[in-house]
């Protein structure tokens, strides 16, 4: 069976960027095998930090079902066929979108259609990552049923911890079947040190690392380059996989 790893967090602390560098990671990691990149947010852009063209999606997948399912074929099987095509081979990895909700209310209906096809995928991989929703209340809608490591993801600020530990919070509320969790804050600095562990001892959140603020990353995203051009040696990428080399597993 694969190692499934999954990201979560409030929006906007750069989880879908800390999920690229884990592809980045195992793709690069010799001997790791191949890794499925599912893209489980509706909102997130995790092909752009892959540098993969998107052509097809789970949600289209749904809706095409409506109207396209050729005589002869049962809608599960034609599904499937689908699913299977929206697989985007790249180099190391492939890519499995998501894809954004067709109306309002319909977000759940294509997560529950990812989950049966993503389980029955998983098996040709080592490494399935998945990027989820970004948010508290989403948790109960992992695309995976069990996860090996879960990574929370926070900004260094008081908010974004009392945010994880609400995250926590919800885990052990509805006994998801994770058996790692380990907490990232991200865009680090040492100023933020003291107050950063004040808050997280009130909280009761355990920081599993810590990734530096980086410009480089910064100047990387604003001239539209890909995770795998980034430095090695850039302070973020070299803080997120010592993170990952002791977390992640092989």
């Amino acid at each position: 069976m694969p190692k499934v790893i999954a990201l979560a967090g409030k929006g906007g602390v750069g989880k879908t960027t800390l999920g690229g560098m884990l592809v980045r990671h195992l793709v690069e990691k010799v001997g790791a095998g191949p890794v499925l990149a599912v893209d489980a947010d509706p909102n997130s852009n995790l092909n752009e930090v892959l540098g993969v063209s998107v052509h097809s999606t789970i949600g289209e997948a749904r809706e095409k079902l409506k109207q396209e399912v050729p005589t002869g074929m049962s809608k599960d099987s034609w599904l499937e066929y689908k699913v299977q095509e929206a697989v985007i081979e790249a180099k190391g990895f492939d890519l499995l979108v998501m894809g954004r909700p067709e109306g309002p209310g319909c977000y759940c209906a294509a997560n529950s259609m990812a989950k049966k096809y993503i389980d029955a995928l998983k098996g040709n991989y080592s490494f399935v990552v998945v990027d989820n929703e970004a948010g508290m209340e989403h948790m109960s809608r992992l695309v995976t049923q069990d996860v090996d490591v879960l990574y929370v993801i926070s900004d260094p600020t008081p908010r974004g911890i009392l945010t994880v530990s609400r995250i926590l919070s919800i885990i052990n509320e509805l006994g998801l079947h994770i058996v790692r969790t380990v907490v990232i804050v991200n865009r680090f600095h040492e100023k933020d040190e003291a107050v950063l562990a004040k808050t997280a001892a009130e909280r009761g959140v355990v920081i599993g690392g810590t990734v530096r603020d980086d410009e480089a990353l910064v100047r990387g995203d604003a001239a539209e380059k890909t995770i795998f051009e980034l430095a090695p040696e850039s302070d973020s990428l070299s803080d997120a996989y010592a993170i990952f080399d002791k977390t992640a597993g092989s």
